[in-house]
Formats: C-alpha cells, structure tokens, sequence
C-alpha cells in the first residue's frame, strides 16, 4: 500500500511459525483506525498487501481468533509471496 493512499479498512494478521500454528487476526479497522494499523506495520518494517477480497473476508473475522480453514489457501499464497520478495524463501527462514 502506498503510503499516500488512505486506507478504509485495514487487517493485520499474526503468523507464529510453531508447527500447527495458524495465522490470527491482530487488528481490524475502518477510517482512522485503518490508518493506524497500515501506520503501525509500515513504522515496523511489515509488508502490507492490498486485496479488497480478502479485507473483506477477513474483516469479519474476530480479532485473536484463527483464520478460518477455507481461507488457508489465500493466506498462504499472500505470505509466500511476500517471503519471495523478502528473499526469506530462498534463504531458509520462511
């Protein structure tokens, strides 16, 4: 997400890489709190991926609670990308 694009919704998502762990919602927001969380994650160096899809998706989903199942998929995929770009795939650290 660009830094000068002003988000309406936003998602943040945490990943412990334990075994068996999967992905939860961290943050959910709309409007000013939307900012803050794209704010929080640019400011700690996260990466942020735009797909109003999946925002939508995942907006409904309570925060501290799992992804559901049927959205491993799309996850996974997000993150494999962004371990791409970071070069952690190719390095061992994904």
């Amino acid at each position: 997400m660009s830094r000068k694009s002003r988000p309406e919704q936003a998602v943040a998502l945490h990943y412990d890489h334990r075994p068996g762990a999967s992905p939860k919602v961290a943050a959910t927001g709309s409007g000013e709190m939307a900012r803050r969380i794209v704010a929080a994650a640019e400011a700690a160096g996260v990466d942020i991926v735009q797909d109003p899809d999946l925002l939508e998706v995942l907006g409904r989903v309570p925060v501290g609670e799992e992804i559901p199942p049927e959205l491993f998929q799309a996850v996974a995929e997000i993150l494999a990308f962004i371990y791409r770009l970071n070069g952690r795939y190719a390095t061992g650290k994904a």
